[in-house]
């Protein structure tokens, strides 16, 4: 019998002592205040009141007003989820401004009703059994309830949330406010800038009849090849953001050159050449990570393995990777592509130049990826194809 009650205690944990608590809120803090990213920022939240208050779970909901949903990217079991933003009980603490705690999510007739369409519905689709749950909304700088934190089931021997939990994760709620809408307002700008970034590329490629598709299926290929290569997520991101950039400097290269249906005489193709120096100026001076990744692709993108490319002449692994995995992604693209010099080519005749130019034109390495990465190379290709374009802009 004495084992059987040291097996059923050790299962459960103890509330943290102050100068623990004190630990985990200043831990979490440093590691929020120096994350930008929504979705990490989310989850960081979760983490830190899960263990402030010893929940078996904890969800951080934002309020999306303009759809009435309230939605979490991260939530400990389950991946991103939306309900309507009255829906159960972290729809009516928000919806009623107010904090809720229950003792049982199955035996409360108080909030009988929101239990049943939240969290005991939720159970039945995951097989999770709720017990204790606590929702405290929390507010933005202006006072506006932006969403609400989320504690289910405690961990000690009680099972119950107490007063003392309620203060400690209204705590967390409150910095949360505070850190999520610094996060979010990071965020729009960033799409802004992603935006900006998008359609100045657009523009580049229009000066010379070129389609919003193109740079659309150069960031996707960039993108594969990154990841391929072995290129963090966040960092293959940021070149799938700033690749759209790499023709950016033909803004500035005539008319009569970009659009001349035959070969280019070398004095124009000296004047074609300048656009990579013409992109890389624009955007050099930036101290934006993003326009600086731009400056680096539009500057390089034209550089060959064996050294003949332009601007510069330079060769190998001198050539950035950012540079040798656009060389690849634009010239793939490229050479698809009816242009007005010339018409598309057959897959098969770019895949035997590809093989070819492997260790000339392009990085060994960067050409192995793309062949490994071929079929999904192929389905961008179709999704984001020119026809595909046309026929959404005629409907």
């Amino acid at each position: 019998m004495e084992q059987d009650q040291s097996t059923t205690n050790s299962r459960f944990k103890r509330d943290l002592a102050p100068e623990e608590m004190l630990r985990v809120i200043f831990d979490y803090a440093a590691k929020i205040a120096n994350e930008r990213i929504l979705d990490h920022v989310l989850m960081l939240m979760a983490d830190m009141g899960r263990e402030m208050i010893v929940s078996d779970r904890c969800t951080v909901w934002l309020l999306d007003t303009q759809n009435n949903e309230l939605w979490s990217k991260v939530a400990h079991g389950l991946d991103e989820i939306r309900i309507p933003s009255t829906a159960g009980l972290v729809g009516y603490a928000v919806t009623n401004d107010q904090a809720v705690f229950i003792h049982d999510a199955y035996t409360n007739e108080e909030y009988k009703s929101y239990l049943q369409n939240g969290a005991i519905y939720t159970d039945q689709q995951t097989g999770y059994r709720t017990k204790a749950l606590m929702v405290i909304p929390f507010r933005n700088s202006n006072g506006e309830i932006m969403g609400a934190y989320q504690a289910i089931n405690k961990l000690t021997v009680s099972e119950q949330f107490s007063d003392k939990d309620m203060e400690y994760l209204t705590l967390a709620s409150s910095y949360a406010g505070k850190s999520l809408e610094s996060a979010l307002l990071t965020m729009e700008i960033e799409e802004t800038q992603k935006e900006i970034i998008f359609r100045m590329g657009e523009i580049g490629e229009s000066r010379s009849k070129e389609t919003g598709n193109h740079v659309k299926r150069v960031a996707e290929y960039s993108y594969l090849l990154a990841l391929e290569l072995g290129i963090s997520q966040e960092e293959a991101e940021l070149l799938k953001i700033a690749s759209p950039m790499h023709d950016i400097g033909k803004v500035a290269i005539p008319d009569a050159i970009l659009n001349k249906p035959g070969k280019l005489t070398e004095e124009e193709f000296k004047l074609m050449q300048n656009h990579t120096l013409i992109g890389y100026n624009l955007l050099r001076n930036s101290t934006r990570h993003i326009l600086k990744t731009a400056a680096i692709v539009a500057y390089e993108h034209h550089e060959k393995w064996n050294g003949r490319g332009y601007p510069r002449g330079i060769q190998g692994t001198d050539i950035h990777i950012y540079g040798r995995i656009t060389a690849i992604a634009d010239v793939f693209d490229a050479l698809g592509s009816d242009r007005v010099y010339k018409k598309a080519w057959e897959l098969d005749r770019i895949l035997q130049l590809f093989q070819e130019e492997r260790g000339e034109h392009f990085d060994p390495d960067v050409i192995d990826a793309f062949f490994k990465q071929l079929p999904a190379i192929l389905r961008v290709r179709e999704q984001y194809s020119d026809t595909a374009l046309a026929n959404s802009i005629e409907s």
